[in-house]
């Protein structure tokens, strides 16, 4: 059996802007990314049938007999016992949604999107599931989530041990190999604390869970983590955080407070950089949504930064609640920056002009090489078709 993970057109415009970079499986909610999620739960690899411009990052591999599963869908047990249950032309449905499909080679070679899913024979699901629908659904989700995939990383393994050096509260932590912990407080009585391969934790942080700290990213001296929160990835983390995720390879190395938040992968966050999460009236936070470029109400009085791939703001930046940054923008300048601030913006509170596309991925590659990655051809596209795609129809940015 052959597995794909497909996003519909809604999904993508809904999670923009990290859907902008990525197909939405690849978005990390917990410890994991929804496809590494699957890939454990189905214990076979996926690709993706993802929008033109991302398939050479993230391609597509045909088979004979091919599963086509919702990419913004978190497995569990029932769905997929229901998904393996499916005959050949069915579709997995829970009005409106379409869960999975399976289609052999040529139904697949004529699929152009979600959509075309309709056309098979629908299989009712009666059950509850997990959904990513809105941006804050992935900090909103992300301490039940640190808690199932804690639950089945974990399991049947045994923990590296933790240094006498640490305070420690709760049984449920573990710290993979090669990671450093010491001097520090781990208070795992609200929940797990999970620290990846070769992840450091320097002396005098506190950290509660659940929590995530992921492969080779590190929690810097002296930091306050709060439950519910997840470090990505080669990421660096410092300061105050509370229930918020950083996708990879991004830094909040320094002091200043980010809560309910969301930083995609390749954002730096300037020394004493603040969010606001709470409304002085305690009102339900309102962010943009992508769809019908309106205001809609989060369902929550806490909602803090979305921030896409390759962004970064100047030291001092503060954010107002509810506020959402595009990919690869540049944010500085004293005072709150206006609450939606476009792809590829340069500015600030003053205003913003267009970040030039040939200085971005001469940034990019600097960036890339500090890591010891290359910023290739394959990722210069992605970028180019973002500023095209976003500069056509923009009129809110002067051009220069």
């Amino acid at each position: 059996m052959n597995y794909i993970l497909i996003g519909s057109k809604a999904s993508g415009k809904s999670l923009q802007p990290f859907t902008l970079t990525r197909p939405v499986s690849e978005i990390r909610v917990g410890i994991l990314t929804i496809s590494e999620k699957w890939e454990l739960a189905l214990k076979k690899p996926v690709s993706y049938f993802a929008e033109k411009y991302l398939q050479k990052k993230f391609p597509l591999i045909k088979g004979d007999d091919n599963i086509i599963i919702n990419g913004a869908i978190i497995p569990d047990k029932k769905l997929l016992k229901a998904i393996h249950s499916l005959q050949p032309g069915e579709v997995l449905f829970s009005n409106p949604v379409k869960l999975a499909a399976r289609i052999n080679g040529k139904q697949l070679n004529a699929l152009k999107d979600y959509d075309g899913l309709l056309k098979l024979k629908p299989v009712n699901y009666d059950f509850p599931f997990t959904k990513v629908r809105q941006s804050w659904d992935i900090f909103k989700m992300n301490g039940e989530e640190i808690r199932n995939d804690y639950a089945l990383l974990t399991k049947g393994r045994k923990s590296q041990k933790i240094s006498k050096t640490n305070q420690v509260l709760g049984t449920d932590i573990f710290i993979e190999e090669g990671a450093k912990v010491e001097c520090s407080v781990l208070n795992a009585t609200n929940g797990p604390i999970y620290i990846g391969k070769n992840a450091e934790v320097m002396e005098g942080s506190m950290i509660r869970g659940p929590f995530a700290l992921c492969e080779g990213a590190v929690i810097k001296m002296g930091a306050k983590i709060y439950g519910d929160t997840t470090i990505g990835p080669h990421c660096k983390a410092g300061g105050e955080i509370s229930n918020s995720v950083m996708f990879a390879n991004s830094n909040k190395a320094h002091d200043g407070f980010i809560g309910n938040s969301v930083i995609g992968e390749w954002c730096n966050l300037g020394a004493a950089t603040n969010t606001s999460n709470l409304k002085n009236n305690y009102a339900n936070v309102e962010v943009l949504d992508f769809q019908s470029y309106t205001m809609i109400d989060t369902g929550s009085i806490f909602c803090g930064l979305m921030m896409g791939d390759h962004s970064k703001c100047g030291i001092n930046t503060m954010f107002n609640t509810g506020t959402i940054v595009g990919v690869n923008s540049n944010i500085f300048d004293a005072g709150f920056p206006i609450k939606f601030i476009p792809s590829f913006a340069w500015g600030g509170s003053r205003g913003f002009t267009t970040y030039r596309l040939e200085t971005a991925i001469e940034v990019a590659k600097r960036v890339f090489e500090r890591r010891g990655k290359v910023f290739d051809k394959m990722e210069e596209d992605i970028l180019t078709h973002i500023f095209e795609m976003i500069t056509k129809s923009r009129i809110d940015l002067k051009q220069d």
